[in-house]
């Protein structure tokens, strides 16, 4: 028997259901008009064939109401249909359950989608199967961005590895030229520069493919080996993300302010801390970063002269579009680096 979209004419396939009056014109009239593809199937008929489909279910496949009635969905499966999600669709048929699978399909001009497919049984009043219910949505581009997603954190994870070994190999020619050239202070020194890069990037390569990287997971990741316990620093953020390019920057940064609290500031008194802060991007494309210094030993201003750190520090900051603040209280450095979002 052939059935129409029009208010009525499925109800054909079962006169004795509740489908019927006023509610059920609304219903159909619903299902008819709906812009989610709908498709409703006979499970009395041989083959269980579709008996009702609505406007929105042509479009996305391309046929027509007549293509279309009386036949099996498995019409539009094709050559790469996966057999599990078949599998799955048959099984839920077979014990009346509700099933959602995704399926690659097949337009009526070859073109392929793939196929969100919802499938349950409706029952009438009396608690009989009447129909199979269908609702399909085309999710192609949704895997295909899950896939190109996949695909960057792959890269991400490569490049990470790879990255790695690289400063491994720079921190073993370091310290290879220092021992042959009598200078292991100064490659140690460098060492120190090459492995707080090393960390800033250690952690932030799985966030690189979207090209910003968040700032506080470098920050943690920068400075952990200067807090081992976690007493002696305080890391207060929400938010703010800088350019893949700028992580270097950070690292090089913070590892001299870290370095010079070591030595001379905060962090060589028993009771100093360090409070590193940060803001989100603000109205001019910008981030901030504070390093603030407390309980140290006095500061004389006097003696405090530009380091070789310190013009490492400046040079790439001028080079990146940043900029660094230092402040000299009484009892520490307050350093604030402003690095472009």
């Amino acid at each position: 028997m052939r059935f129409d979209t029009s208010p009525g004419r499925f109800r054909e396939a079962h006169p004795e259901d509740s489908f019927s009056g006023s509610s059920g014109v609304l219903f159909e009239q619903a299902m008819a008009q709906t812009r989610m593809a709908i498709c409703l199937t006979d499970p009395y008929q041989d083959d269980n064939p579709i008996i009702f489909a609505n406007r929105a279910f042509r479009a996305l496949t391309g046929y027509e109401e007549e293509e279309i009635i009386g036949r099996n969905c498995r019409f539009l499966q094709g050559p790469d249909t996966a057999r599990e999600p078949v599998r799955q669709l048959r099984s839920a048929i077979d014990t009346e359950e509700v099933t959602v699978v995704e399926m690659l399909n097949y337009r009526k001009d070859g073109s392929s989608f793939w196929n969100a497919l919802h499938l349950g049984p409706i029952y009438d009043n009396d608690g009989k199967l009447v129909y199979y219910f269908g609702s399909q949505w085309d999710v192609s581009d949704v895997r295909a961005a899950r896939s190109e997603e996949r695909h960057a954190r792959m890269l991400a994870r490569e490049l990470s590895h790879r990255m790695k070994n690289m400063f491994s190999v720079i921190s073993g020619i370091v310290n290879v030229t220092g021992r042959v050239r009598g200078i292991e202070a100064e490659a140690a020194e460098i060492n120190a520069r090459i492995q707080a890069l090393g960390r800033a990037y250690e952690t932030t390569l799985d966030d690189a493919s979207s090209g910003t990287i968040e700032l506080g997971q470098a920050v943690r990741s920068i400075l952990s080996p200067y807090d081992a316990d976690g007493h002696r620093m305080d890391l207060v953020g929400n938010g703010g993300r800088v350019s893949f390019a700028a992580i270097s920057l950070v690292g090089l940064i913070l590892h001299e302010l870290a370095a010079n609290a070591t030595k001379y500031g905060a962090w060589s008194a028993d009771n100093g801390r360090v409070t590193v802060s940060w803001l989100p991007e603000d109205e001019n494309g910008q981030v901030k970063l504070s390093w603030l210094e407390t309980g140290g030993p006095p500061v004389d201003v006097s003696m405090i002269g530009p380091g070789t750190g310190s013009a490492i520090t400046d040079r790439m900051l001028r080079t990146g579009g940043g900029a660094i603040e230092r402040i000299w209280n009484r009892n520490g450095l307050h350093a604030v680096v402003t690095l472009p979002a």
